[in-house]
């Protein structure tokens, strides 16, 4: 089986590589799983990384993202099947499955339908990512679903799709490498204050994260409450300029508000996620949401927005708190009203906070969650059950 996608360890920079990386190596108990990714050369077997040919430098992203899936599909010659993960990738599968007759399996971590702030990131790239995935998609022998959401999305994202093809197998957490973590030293190195309260959110600065309802939202924690944002690798100049400029704002407004923007060590974060009182997902699109279940396995709550696959992780009341979000139906996941989304966010932030208790009983019952419900093993089984389907 070849695997194609863009994000293979060490270049991984969202939930889309660390699901990769972990399904591979539960796949690899049973099966020959060669990888296809993008980048630098690995040191891994069989992992081949490509780059896109000289003369698309400078040519628009979704082009470049052509130039290497075009390699990718000729090099799967002697595959039986090849999956691929994110836009970036399907249109190698597809080639692929077209040029060798093999089936294609995709996995969909978010949609592009449903994120059209992408326009400002690949301007008319935008297009051709789009009709990239639709295509791909609607070709595809079984499509997997990281949420029950996420597939409602799909089908009614693409309609032309039979449901019998489309599968719901959930993202999952490594246990063992997410734990908790106490290291007083980092997070003092941090400049985080491990006597206050402590509010984290984890995320890429773009769009669907919801970050500046965030912001909006700490204005109004109590004072003695901090804020942790560990955001960086902003989606364009626009969009970094406006969540500085929102950070500035609340730091002038109340002290506590530490931003880490550079990429964590993994035991870096662990022990910040773990040092915290509860963690944040202001989310206006969120297919799954691994770093929830990062967070939980770190002994944290959750209040994530009730939108997309984040209520199928959050075990509202139990592990956290759902927030409510009413949306509107453009793509673009805005709140209808979004004051009252910023008050809601606020009161349960607020609500956990204010009762440590509470918050340490639910933090406990969301590493119970993520060990009895998202568990890598039961994945890779699932996903060799959707092979298996589609070789026979």
């Amino acid at each position: 089986m070849n695997l194609f996608t863009k994000e293979y360890p060490p270049e991984i920079y969202g939930g889309a590589g660390v699901h990769v990386a972990e399904l591979v190596r539960s796949l690899r108990a049973d099966i020959d799983v060669t990888v296809r990714c993008f980048g630098r050369d690995r040191d891994e077997p069989d992992v081949f990384a490509y780059r896109p040919p000289d003369e698309l430098n400078n040519a628009n992203p979704s082009l470049v993202t052509l130039g290497v899936d075009l390699q990718m599909a000729e090099d799967a010659r002697h595959a039986d099947l090849v999956h691929s993960h994110t836009w970036y990738a399907n249109g190698a599968g597809h080639l692929a499955k077209l040029l060798h007759s093999i089936p294609h399996v995709v996995t969909a971590h978010s949609l592009e339908p449903l994120r059209p702030w992408k326009a400002e990131q690949l301007g008319g790239g935008y297009a051709v990512s789009s009709w990239i995935e639709k295509t791909a998609f609607e070709a595809a022998d079984a499509v997997i679903a990281v949420s029950g959401g996420m597939r409602h999305d799909i089908l009614r994202s693409y309609p032309s799709l039979d449901p019998d093809d489309v599968h719901v197998i959930h993202n999952g957490i490594d246990l063992n490498r997410w734990q908790p973590v106490h290291d007083p030293e980092v997070v003092a190195r941090m400049g985080i204050d491990p006597t206050r309260p402590t509010v984290v959110f984890v995320g890429r600065i773009t769009r669907q994260k919801g970050l500046p309802y965030l912001l909006r939202a700490a204005e109004l924690l109590p004072a003695d409450v901090q804020l942790v944002l560990c955001a960086g690798a902003p989606d364009t100049e626009e969009l970094m300029a406006e969540v500085t400029a929102g950070v500035r704002q609340l730091q002038e407004q109340r002290t506590g508000v530490v931003w880490i923007d550079t990429l964590l060590a993994h035991r870096e974060l662990s022990a910040v996620l773990t040092a915290a009182t509860v963690f944040v997902c202001p989310s206006v699109y969120e297919p799954l949401g691994i770093v929830n279940l990062e967070a939980m396995a770190c002994g944290l709550p959750v209040v994530g927005s009730a939108t997309g696959g984040i209520p199928e992780v959050v075990d509202d009341g139990v592990t956290g708190i759902l927030v409510p979000i009413e949306q509107v139906t453009d793509g673009t996941g805005t709140p209808i009203d979004p004051e009252k989304f910023v008050r809601d966010l606020a009161a349960a932030l607020i609500e956990v906070i204010s009762d440590p208790q509470r918050a340490r009983a639910m933090g406990e019952a969301g590493r119970q969650r993520a060990q009895s419900h998202f568990d890598w093993d039961t994945i890779a089984r699932a996903t060799r059950t959707v092979y298996d389907r589609v070789l026979s």
